[in-house]
């Protein structure tokens, strides 16, 4: 009887480093193509990603959620879940929390800044600060050598991606040479986080092969008049996007502010260096929301405001910040305003 040719699984995880996990993957290969609910749980060494002591140091892989994988044949890239030997969830397996948010009436969409590094830098600085290119102005949505570096990354990205059956809705570069964005939206809670942690396990293996890294630290240079890197979340409910209101809205306003202290703990590390009430931000120690005003802590659409229903941008969740507990704290926060 002759063998199924052979396919590759690469089982993608959150480690357990903090304030922030990296992601981790290993490759499975098994005979046959197989679906989500055909591949088995794997064990890794958790004393090799802060997940558990060397004495005891089994963890396991649940497969939760699976795409082909663009770059190579017959695979496909696996994320997965970190449970405990007895198959209950990891301390920091934070999609375990979210699974009770789990809606796919409630919309999310992911703005993802990014900066290509290499050595420690952003692509176009020089070690020598005296050289630093012009100052932030022309790089945004820029063409020209100039204005733009790395490219060809962010579009071999997108195309990995869309081939992937990921549901990218645009890119530009940003404020910031060699800063990056990438729009993702989602229908559902654990869906749309998902497919980011997938997006950026694509981008961090793409830049890989150019030699350079990709930086998701909230301000990449903290020195000088340059901006941070967010990842604004857009949000929206079936009753904010059918049937509205003023009353509404205030509610969810009310709320948001009031847990204001609460959702910074999980908007991700660093935040405060970002979050200053100076370029494009509001100070980490206030709750502001305006119309179009991009300087808010919400950013209310003008269809929104015009038509009285839609959807709102959070603009505070730094280019770090894991989804899971990003739409954790937001779930939260929406059930209370009863703007579900």
């Amino acid at each position: 009887m002759s063998k199924q040719p052979a396919f590759i699984y690469t089982y993608i995880w959150l480690d357990g480093y903090t304030p922030e996990p990296n992601l981790r993957g290993k490759d499975k290969i098994l005979e046959g193509e197989k679906t989500l609910k055909e591949l088995p749980i794997w064990s890794f060494d958790g004393s090799s990603t802060r997940q558990a002591k060397g004495h005891f140091s089994d963890c396991l892989l649940r497969p939760v959620r699976m795409i082909p994988d663009p770059s190579r044949e017959r695979s496909f890239l696996v994320l997965c879940e970190v449970l405990n030997p007895d198959q209950t969830p990891h301390i920091s397996n934070y999609r375990a929390q979210l699974e009770q948010y789990d809606n796919k009436d409630n919309w999310f969409g992911f703005e993802q800044e990014y900066v290509l590094a290499e050595n420690g830098r952003p692509l176009g600085f020089p070690l020598d600060p005296k050289k630093f290119p012009k100052p932030q102005g022309e790089y945004y949505c820029g063409v020209g050598t100039e204005n733009v570096v790395g490219r060809e990354i962010m579009e071999e990205h997108t195309e990995l991606c869309l081939q992937a059956g990921i549901t990218l809705t645009g890119t530009n570069a940003e404020v910031l040479l060699g800063q990056w964005e990438y729009q993702l939206f989602g229908m559902g809670t654990l869906a749309t986080a998902d497919y980011l942690w997938l997006t950026r396990y694509i981008l961090i293996r793409i830049a890989e092969q150019y030699g350079v890294s990709v930086n998701l630290h909230p301000k990449p240079l903290q020195k000088g008049d340059w901006n941070g890197s967010g990842l604004h979340t857009n949000f929206s409910t079936k009753k904010m996007r059918t049937t509205g209101g003023k009353d509404l809205f205030n509610r969810i306003y009310a709320t948001f502010d009031k847990n204001r202290k609460q959702h910074m703990e999980h908007y991700g590390s660093d935040n405060h260096l970002r979050l200053t009430g100076k370029h494009e931000t509001q100070s980490i120690h206030t709750f502001s929301y305006g119309v179009a005003d991009r300087g808010a802590s919400i950013r209310i659409p003008l269809a929104t405001e015009k038509n009285g229903k839609g959807y709102l941008e959070d603009r505070r969740p730094g280019s770090n910040g894991d989804p899971y507990r990003i739409l954790i704290a937001m779930s939260q926060s929406l059930k209370e305003a009863k703007a579900y």
